[in-house]
C-alpha cells in the first residue's frame, strides 16, 4: 500500500487544520488507519486511529480537539485538528496497520510527513 499525506502548514495557536492521507494499493476498508506526529527531538509518537469496524482512538493530548474519520470510498482517512497548541508543532505522518494483541494500532506502512507549525 502507498501512502500520500497533505494539509499540514502554518496555523496560530487556537487555529485549525485539517490533514489527509490517501491510500492505494490494498482493499483500504479492511484496515486501521493511524496518525502520528515526530517534533524536533524527540521521539514518533502516536496520535490517533480509525479501525475498519468505526472504533477509534486517540492519543491523551489530544482528546477533544483532533477527530480522525475517514472516507472508504475514497480510500482516504482525515485528521481535523482543531484548538491547536504551539506542542502540536511537528512533523505528522499516515499509517497503515493492525492492531497488537492488546487493541493498540500497529503501523506497518509509513507515508511520507507533512509539517505542522503552530505559532504562539
Amino acid at each position: 500500500v502507498q501512502l500520500q499525506a497533505f494539509g499540514g502548514g502554518l496555523v496560530q495557536a487556537g487555529g485549525s487544520l485539517r490533514l489527509s492521507c490517501a491510500a492505494s494499493g490494498r482493499t483500504f476498508s479492511i484496515y486501521g488507519m493511524g496518525w502520528f506526529r515526530q517534533a524536533p527531538g524527540k521521539e514518533r509518537e502516536f496520535v490517533a486511529a480509525s479501525w475498519s469496524g468505526g472504533r477509534t482512538s486517540y492519543a491523551d493530548s489530544v482528546k477533544g480537539r483532533f477527530t480522525i474519520s475517514r472516507d472508504n470510498a475514497k480510500n482516504t482517512v482525515y485528521l481535523q485538528m482543531n484548538s491547536l497548541k504551539p506542542e502540536d508543532t511537528a512533523v505528522y505522518f499516515c499509517a497503515h496497520g493492525g492492531a497488537t494483541a492488546s487493541g493498540s494500532f500497529r503501523p506497518t506502512t509509513w507515508g511520507q510527513g507533512t509539517q505542522v507549525t503552530v505559532s504562539s
